[in-house]
């Protein structure tokens, strides 16, 4: 039998915030085409991900599960220029 779990979901209103968060810790987010949105962590040190891992995970706990939202999330990094259009310019 399936267990049922109860978890926050991130409110649309709450996404501004998130990606302000997530950009001071040090990660790049951004959006890919009109429906997928991706953190950046690859130019950390071991030592430096291992900080900044404790801070995403605090973030995902504060805001909530973000997968509901996750074309807002999209619409608002196009919004403010972080975004990437595979296929566009010779990227992808």
């Amino acid at each position: 039998m399936a267990q049922s779990t109860k978890r926050k979901l991130m409110k649309g209103s709450d996404i501004p915030a998130f990606v302000d968060e997530i950009v001071e810790t040090g990660c790049d987010i951004c959006a890919v085409d009109h429906d997928k949105y991706v953190l950046g962590d690859a130019d950390l040190s071991p030592d430096e991900y291992e900080k900044v891992r404790r801070k995403l995970d605090k973030i995902e706990d504060n805001y909530g599960d973000r997968e509901f939202p996750r074309l807002e999330i999209v619409a608002h990094l196009r919004s403010i220029g972080r975004y990437i259009d595979v296929g566009a310019d010779g990227v992808g």
